[in-house]
């Protein structure tokens, strides 16, 4: 489910920014409307044309599929890679003689 997710969070990101760059701006339209073309602000689209209505809804989906991966990665990670090690038996390790205080050569180890 979170490759699923993933692919379309993915492919929902490009769509944004393909349509985003396709959008032309709120600018664009201003000189329009006082050059005497039009007496509208919005101009003949409307306030709300069908691209922005796409993008609307693209926005939307972008911001599911994040919070839904955010959901899925932070309870997935409860455990810890450590538990399904096993240590192989080992003894405890030799013991390493201590020099003598007394000056006299140390004890061979066993």
């Amino acid at each position: 489910m979170q490759t699923i997710l993933i692919i379309i969070h993915v492919l929902v990101c490009l769509f944004l920014i393909v349509i985003v760059l396709l959008q032309h701006g709120k600018g664009a339209d201003m000189g329009a409307s006082f050059g005497g073309s039009s007496q509208t602000v919005f101009g003949t689209e409307g306030p709300l044309p069908l691209l922005n209505k796409i993008t609307t809804g693209a926005a939307i989906v972008f911001m599911v599929t994040s919070v839904l991966l955010a959901y899925i990665s932070s309870n997935t990670g409860n455990g810890t890679v450590m538990q399904e090690v096993q240590t192989p038996g080992q003894s405890a390790p030799a013991a390493i003689p201590l020099p003598p205080t007394d000056g006299a050569p140390p004890a061979p180890a066993k």
